[in-house]
C-alpha cells in the first residue's frame, strides 16, 4: 500500500469520525451543530494529512499525475482549507454536514481509482503555475455548487408549512442549523467573485502556457470550450447581481450551471479514459 493511500485512508476515516460526530446529535433530536476544540483541532489534522495524500499522489518523479478522482479530491480539499479560514470568524459549523461527507467519499475515490495520467511538460515552470491555478479555481467552484445546493434546500424548506417539532423529520433538523439564508447567500458571492478571479487567471496562464509549448493562443479542445463556458456563466450571474440585483433561485441555477461547465471540463473526460476506457495507467 503506498504511502498516498495510506493518507488518504487516513484523511477519510477522520472526516467520517467527524462527520458522525456532528450528525449524531440530530438523529437524537438535536437542532445545533457545534464543533469543539478538540473537534476542530482534529480537523485541521485531517486536512493535512489530506493535503499531504494529494501531494505525494499528484507530484512524482516522473511528473504530475493527474486524475478525474484526484480532480474532486483536490477540490473538496481546497473547499476545507476554505471552510478553516472562514470559520475563523464566522460560525459556519452545518456546513459541515455536507462538507465531510463529501471530504469522505472523494478521498476513498481517490483510493479506489488511482490510475491517471502523467501531464506533457510537466518539467515547465509555468504549467505547473497554471495546473494549481486552475486546480484552486476549480475547488472553490466546487464549494459553491455544494453551497448553491445546500441554499436550494434551505430554500425550499422555508417555503413549506411549518410543522410542529415532533413531526420534523432528520433533514429538517439538519436545515434548521444552518445560517440565515442571506448570510448564506453572501457567503456564495463572496465564493463566486474569487472564483471567477481565479478562472480568468487560469484562462490568461493556460493561454500563455499554450502559446510557449504549441505556438497555440487557446487549443480547441472540450476542456478550453467547458472552462470558456464556465466563465462566461460566473460572469453572467456577477453581472445580473451587480445590474439587476439578481439572488435567490436564479444565482443558485446560474451556479450550478458555472460549476457543471468546470465540472465537464476538468472531469469529465479523464473520467471515461480512466475507468471506463481503462487508459492511462501508471506503469
Amino acid at each position: 500500500m503506498s504511502a498516498s493511500i495510506v493518507f488518504h485512508l487516513l484523511a477519510a476515516l477522520a472526516y467520517i469520525v467527524l462527520s458522525i460526530s456532528l450528525w449524531r446529535p440530530l438523529t437524537r433530536g438535536s437542532t445545533r451543530t457545534v464543533l469543539n476544540a478538540p473537534s476542530r483541532v482534529a480537523l485541521l489534522c485531517a486536512i493535512i494529512v489530506h493535503g499531504a495524500g494529494l501531494l505525494l499522489t499528484i507530484v512524482l518523479p516522473q511528473g504530475l499525475h493527474l486524475s478525474w478522482a484526484l480532480a474532486l479530491s483536490a477540490a473538496i480539499w481546497l473547499g476545507m482549507v476554505v471552510f478553516w479560514f472562514q470559520s475563523l470568524y464566522l460560525r459556519l459549523d452545518s456546513l459541515l454536514l455536507i462538507l465531510l461527507p463529501a471530504a469522505t467519499i472523494v478521498s476513498l475515490l481517490a483510493m479506489a481509482f488511482p490510475e491517471g495520467h502523467i501531464v506533457n511538460h510537466a518539467g515547465n515552470e509555468w504549467l505547473r503555475i497554471h495546473l494549481m491555478i486552475a486546480l484552486v479555481a476549480y475547488g472553490l467552484s466546487t464549494v459553491a455548487a455544494l453551497h448553491a445546493i445546500l441554499m436550494t434546500a434551505l430554500d425550499r424548506q422555508l417555503h413549506r408549512p411549518i410543522l410542529h417539532q415532533e413531526q420534523r423529520g432528520l433533514l429538517s433538523r439538519v436545515l434548521d442549523t444552518m445560517p440565515p439564508l442571506l448570510v448564506q447567500e453572501e457567503l456564495l458571492f463572496r465564493l463566486i467573485r474569487v472564483s471567477f478571479a481565479i478562472l480568468t487567471f487560469t484562462i490568461l496562464s493556460g493561454a500563455a502556457v499554450s502559446m510557449a509549448i504549441d505556438g497555440k493562443l487557446l487549443p480547441a479542445d472540450h476542456k478550453t470550450v467547458f472552462t470558456l463556458l464556465s466563465w462566461v456563466t460566473f460572469g453572467g450571474l456577477l453581472w445580473g447581481r451587480k445590474q439587476y440585483g439578481w439572488r435567490g433561485r436564479v444565482a443558485l441555477r446560474w451556479t450550478l450551471a458555472g460549476f457543471a461547465f468546470l465540472l465537464l471540463a476538468y472531469t469529465g473526460s479523464h473520467f471515461v479514459l480512466d475507468v471506463i476506457l481503462q487508459r492511462g495507467k501508471i506503469g
